[in-house]
């Protein structure tokens, strides 16, 4: 059985490169020789990144059409929930705090947003 890291490569492998970029198989940091392979390295990664990223939006659009109340689009405790274990989780994974914090914090403003947006199409903005 696939893991979901397993099924966002599969995804990603499926998907054609773009500009230039080729899927191949990964090669660690450790390894790139030129700025040529940290690029397509970059680009790999971003890929699958929009992929997870895409896949994170589902959930969101889930949570948009199954709340009942628009004041629960915006829910600041959850937030914090989230913005910790990303936090943990980057610790754990070698990701600067100062990266991960801005960029999720970022991720999720833009998210509830886009939650607003469909929570307020799938009741007529009521």
């Amino acid at each position: 059985m696939m893991d979901d890291m397993d099924q966002v490569r599969q995804r990603v492998d499926d998907t054609p490169p773009t500009e230039g970029g080729q899927n191949t198989e990964p090669m660690p940091a450790s390894a790139c020789a030129s700025m040529s392979d940290v690029r397509r390295e970059i680009d790999r990664l971003d890929r699958l990144i929009v992929a997870l990223i895409a896949d994170r939006q589902t959930y969101i659009e889930a949570a948009g059409r199954i709340k009942s109340d628009r004041t629960n689009v915006h829910d600041a405790v959850r937030i914090e929930d989230v913005i910790k274990k990303v936090l943990a989780e980057a610790a754990r994974q070698g990701l600067d705090k100062d990266i991960a914090e801005p960029v999720w914090r970022t991720l999720i403003e833009r998210c509830i947003a886009h939650e607003y947006k469909i929570y307020d199409d799938h009741n007529d903005g009521t």
